[in-house]
């Protein structure tokens, strides 16, 4: 027998890895002489640097850069010595987690970290460079990450612009001058799945900028500031990416991705599953276990299960889902590569308790999964 154990990360409660282990603990109660796969997984977004280096048994390193509203954060990424290839989760540098909710500020936040963070992968020899972008905090249209990267953004005095967002409405002119020539060298791959726009009903700060702090009034003059930064991006660029699929995802950091880096757009979960190797895992496996904190419709728009479902049914692996909870419209999974779906809790439980409690769960709902499982191979 032999599975392969790819969930994401069950949020607030355990990692992608301790979620695997925890499976794997309960198969093994069962299927002791089985092969367990442990493949841990993520979409993008939290835990794609540790997933990774995890399978790929890459390097954590980490570097002080500022924080979405100045100051300094310790951020960490991921290293690839053999392919050089650099991980970068934008969250560590720019994220949402990293601003209480009473301070959250869509007009002043700024991508700058994950700018330094790009820097540092520089200066590490990198020659691919994967941006996860989930959980910005940030409205600035990738602003701030273009000048820690060397570019000028001045106003009509020839001053250096403020970070944020909203600062954009003063730009008078851009200077690629002293843009690091090594950004040349580099291939970019953007994990994301936001299809949204820069601008518009659809775009960055009308869809995203409220959870990151702004008021209706302030959403649309951050709309108005990133499509006058868009106008003067297409005066120094050769094309024009503001109404791009992508180019709203974090802020419209996605946007400076495409037109200032050449990046590509990719969904998160598939980036993770090609550099930890899925497909391989999977061909000739007996069963493939994923899971989520939350499994429901919104699994459908590129979560790790439709992720790993997908490349499952490519090799004709039947899959089941392990999750925290089951949500309105999981039903719709069944269609897309997923044959059944479990919940954790046994019984009347709190969230807090079942978050507590995860690692006993997640191993006796596996291990039941295993008796079930071997009745039904007997019964054949």
């Amino acid at each position: 027998m032999k599975v392969i154990i790819a969930p994401d990360s069950f949020k607030d409660s355990l990692s992608a890895e301790g979620v695997a282990q925890a499976i794997a603990e309960g198969l093994a109660e069962v299927w002791p002489q089985a092969e367990l796969i442990q493949c841990p997984m993520a979409d993008g977004g939290e835990g794609t640097v540790a997933s990774v280096l995890a399978a790929c048994q890459g390097e954590l390193r980490s570097c002080t850069v500022q924080g979405p509203l100045g100051g300094t954060v310790e951020a960490r990424w991921g290293w690839l010595a053999e392919s050089a290839t650099a991980i970068i989760e934008m969250a560590e540098a720019s994220g949402l987690q990293l601003v209480a909710p009473g301070q959250r500020d869509a007009c002043a936040s700024s991508t700058f970290g994950t700018g330094e963070l790009i820097r540092a992968a520089l200066d590490a020899g990198a020659r691919r460079i994967i941006l996860a972008i989930g959980g910005s905090a940030t409205n600035d249209g990738g602003a701030g990450a273009l000048q820690a990267l060397g570019v000028q953004l001045l106003d009509a005095q020839g001053t250096a612009l403020a970070r944020g967002g909203l600062a954009l409405a003063h730009l008078a002119r851009i200077n690629l001058e002293q843009l690091d020539p090594r950004l040349a060298q580099v291939r970019f791959d953007i994990a994301a799945d936001v299809n949204n726009p820069l601008c518009g009903p659809h775009g960055a700060s009308a869809i995203f900028g409220p959870q990151k702090g702004a008021n209706p009034q302030q959403v649309e003059q951050l709309d108005q500031a990133l499509g006058h930064f868009a106008e003067h991006c297409a005066q120094v660029l050769p094309r024009d990416v503001r109404d791009e699929p992508g180019s709203g995802a974090a802020g419209g950091l996605g946007f400076a991705a495409k037109a200032f880096l050449g990046a590509r757009f990719r969904p998160g979960v598939e980036v993770v599953a090609d550099l930890v190797g899925l497909a391989n895992a999977v061909r000739g496996a007996d069963l493939v276990i994923t899971g989520e904190g939350r499994f429901d419709a919104q699994t459908l728009r590129g979560k790790t299960p439709f992720g790993v479902a997908r490349v499952a049914k490519q090799h004709g692996v039947p899959v089941i889902v392990i999750a925290g909870t089951l949500g309105e419209g999981y039903e719709q999974m069944y269609a897309h590569g997923v044959d059944a779906a479990f919940a954790l809790p046994g019984g009347p439980m709190s969230l807090e308790q079942a978050c507590s409690e995860a690692p006993r769960l997640l191993r006796e709902r596996a291990a039941d999964i295993a008796r079930v499982w071997r009745l039904a191979v007997r019964g054949d």
